[in-house]
């Protein structure tokens, strides 16, 4: 484990990675961002697949109330955001909301607890929180945007999506090209923000539990009373700032989910 204040902030921000090609380059692939990131949704699909398979009719457990609360909140949030038919977009919604809550949760766990324990199968670096890596958010954003366009083409057609790139938000044919670049500009910035607010978020909040984590680096053991003091700072800054976080990490995978099923649902309108 680091010892310096550098090399330990640099220690938790570096990936457990492998690489096909040359290090860093585009054929590099993140090996703690795809562990976890699959495990939690192995996990989320399991666990709500035990909810269905048990689910009953008369006096509902405490697991199928939670999932049926989820799935009702969901399902409010796609009625009230989209104003198409497509039964594609409840299940997305809900897969969205609770991967991405899950996969933002690992950022609750004591910074040093699992990167610890994977030195002790030989791991040098291990990050857990997955959507503090850029690949997977611009990953998951693309996915929909690709579904953006895929519904644009499908819904409207063709022609109609050409029409709505090239004649919005000013009708004349002389203002195609300007046109043109606004609609681009927009349309490329929905995957861009999509991707950049969740990203941005949880890389900010495991950076602040790292250097919450600084506060007690090089303790051996506290024997003064100053020691003493700045480690019970420690705990209570680091509580309170995780009891905040819960905010953030829920606030963030729903603002995920409820622009997903909004630009569905522009993807469905027909002008």
């Amino acid at each position: 484990m680091a010892s310096s204040t550098s090399e330990y902030i640099q220690h938790h921000l570096k990936h457990l990675s492998v690489s096909l090609g040359e290090p860093g380059g585009f054929w590099t692939f993140h090996l703690d961002t795809l562990f976890f990131s699959i495990a939690l949704g192995l996990l989320f699909i399991t666990t709500f697949g035990f909810a269905a398979r048990k689910v009953t009719a008369g006096v509902p457990g405490k697991w199928q109330n939670f999932v049926e609360i989820v799935i009702d909140f969901v399902n409010t949030q796609v009625k009230d955001c989209f104003h198409g038919r497509n039964p594609l977009i409840a299940p997305l919604a809900l897969t969205i909301f609770v991967w991405i809550f899950l996969m933002n949760f690992m950022d609750l766990i004591p910074v040093d607890l699992l990167p610890v324990m994977g030195e002790w199968f030989g791991l040098d670096y291990l990050r857990v929180v997955p959507t503090t890596d850029v690949n997977l958010t611009f990953g998951m954003a693309l996915a929909v945007f690709f579904l953006i366009l895929f519904y644009s083409l499908k819904v409207k057609g063709p022609r109609a999506f050409i029409k709505e790139l090239t004649l919005h938000p000013f009708n004349h044919w002389t203002l195609i090209p300007f046109n043109f670049v606004l609609e681009i500009v927009s349309l490329l910035a929905k995957p861009i923000s999509l991707s950049l607010r969740l990203f941005g978020n949880l890389y900010a909040g495991e950076l602040i539990f790292i250097l919450l984590a600084l506060m007690s680096l090089n303790f051996t053991s506290i024997t003064s009373l100053s020691d003493t003091s700045l480690f019970l700072m420690q705990v209570v800054l680091a509580l309170g700032w995780a009891i905040f976080h819960i905010l953030v990490i829920t606030l963030q995978a729903f603002i995920f989910m409820v622009l997903t099923i909004v630009y569905l649902s522009m993807a469905h309108e027909e002008h």
